[in-house]
């Protein structure tokens, strides 16, 4: 049998090689000594041990005694180091790190972010879970590394090639960041996740190349201000303290707003935070969970926005006026994603009285609905029908039971959830879809 395989040039074999885990990659290098170059020069390092993103995977790590946990972080750490010591190519697209590991480890992840950068790295990700510990601190970055405590420096460290930036429980300063985005000419995506040493964060300046920005949980956030950049998409999940100062971004397109609170003014405030940019928003999400019921919103006009996703935790009529109210304000709206957590006794229901039944609200322009978290009410169809009775364009109605902003991909679902899940289909069925028009596609998940 011919190898056509190794007939090929040096360059496509790293390419395939580099599709590999790290320990595949490294295992063809015993093929003989031309495949060992391959194996050592692969551009993609993802040290994936563990996937601590699967629910059930960190509550066994969890439940693990500390000497078990911290001995697999060092074999994982021995893991890491072997590749980066015996790495032979010049350059790397991606370098991943995930892994339960804190501040005992910086000696060994400020090597390897040392490495990352003599290599060039394009997407650079940490992905630390220290929840698994709990009682150790957040690995950070040190200034030093990046040459912030010695500015003649700056210009002369690696990053110049950095794309992509991903960190998650890492301790980084706003300092730190504004580095990566001043210093990285090609950074266009930057996510950060449950910085606790992040309390201010600026992203300002024509010069900066970011496109989209994730920011996710960082307890002590207390604003963020963009400005005078070019960024296309902005996610923020978090607390009602974060400020969010917005303002000449002439790109920004798509918004996802999640402040874990019951705020009675939320859209109000929300609305008034992106006041510059309401006018070219396509995809807007917004948890309105806690915001208050008003008979008679003034909603700003969406007039671009074709994509809407709400998280409403109301009664019934309660979310009508809220659904309404957004229809009249997104006359050119396509996509209207619902997640329903339809509480009969919520903080934000307790307050108000009984609410009329809204109106109709005709929309010429909505086409596909998705109702996720659907459960075996009737308010859920009369909600269905009342959609359909107003969008005069309607194709399609997607229902799904998983409430999956609740319970994430991999997160364990208590059997009570999957029981409401498995109601709620059976419901949907019985009493939905007989009422669905023939010219309206019905999909049940």
């Amino acid at each position: 049998m011919v190898d056509r395989v190794s007939a090929l040039p040096d360059d496509i074999l790293v390419s395939l090689v580099s599709r590999l885990p790290p320990k595949e990659a490294v295992a063809t290098s015993v093929l003989s000594r031309r495949w060992q170059n391959v194996g050592l020069s692969t551009m993609t390092l993802r040290f994936d041990a563990v996937d601590f993103s699967i629910d059930s995977n960190k509550r066994l790590y969890s439940c693990e005694p500390d000497e078990f946990i911290e001995q697999e972080s060092w074999k994982y750490i021995n893991w890491v180091n072997h590749v980066v010591q015996h790495h032979r190519g010049k350059h790397i697209e991606e370098f991943r790190i995930s892994f339960c590991l804190d501040s005992r480890f910086s000696s060994s992840i400020n090597e390897w972010i040392q490495f990352a950068m003599e290599k060039s790295v394009e997407r650079l990700e940490l992905d630390f879970y220290p929840e698994v510990f709990d009682k150790h601190k957040d690995y950070t970055i040190p200034h030093r590394l990046l040459g912030l405590c010695i500015p003649s420096l700056g210009s002369c460290i690696g990053f110049k090639s950095l794309k992509v930036l991903r960190l998650r429980h890492v301790g980084v300063t706003g300092e730190v960041l504004e580095y990566f985005l001043s210093n990285c000419p090609l950074l266009e995506r930057l996510s950060v996740t449950s910085a606790k040493d992040l309390f201010n964060l600026r992203v300002v300046g024509s010069s900066i190349a970011l496109k989209y920005l994730v920011i996710l949980n960082c307890s002590n956030l207390e604003t963020i201000e963009i400005r005078d950049v070019n960024i296309v998409s902005f996610i923020y999940c978090g607390f009602r303290s974060t400020n969010l100062l917005i303002s000449n971004v002439p790109l920004l397109s798509r918004v996802t707003v999640s402040k874990e609170c019951w705020q009675k003014d939320f859209i109000s405030v929300v609305f008034a935070q992106l006041s510059c940019c309401l006018s070219n928003l396509e995809i807007l999400k917004l948890h309105i969970q806690g915001a208050a019921y008003n008979e008679n919103p003034a909603l700003p006009l969406l007039a671009k926005l074709k994509h809407l996703e709400l998280l409403v935790a109301a009664n019934y009529y309660k979310a009508l006026h809220h659904i309404n109210s957004f229809l009249k304000a997104s006359p050119y709206l396509q996509r209207l994603v619902l997640q329903l957590q339809l509480y009969r006794e919520s903080p934000a229901c307790m307050e108000i009285g009984e609410i009329e039944k809204a109106a109709d609200c005709p929309h010429n322009h909505l086409k596909v609905v998705e109702i996720v978290g659907y459960r075996a009410h009737t308010s859920g169809v009369e909600l269905v029908m009342h959609l359909i009775k107003n969008a005069l364009a309607l194709k399609k109605i997607v229902i799904d039971p998983a409430r999956t902003w609740r319970y994430p991909h991999g997160v364990y679902r208590p059997h009570t959830v999957l029981d409401k899940e498995v109601e709620a289909r059976d419901h949907a069925k019985q009493y939905l879809e007989p009422k669905i028009p023939s010219t309206v596609e019905f999909v049940c998940l």
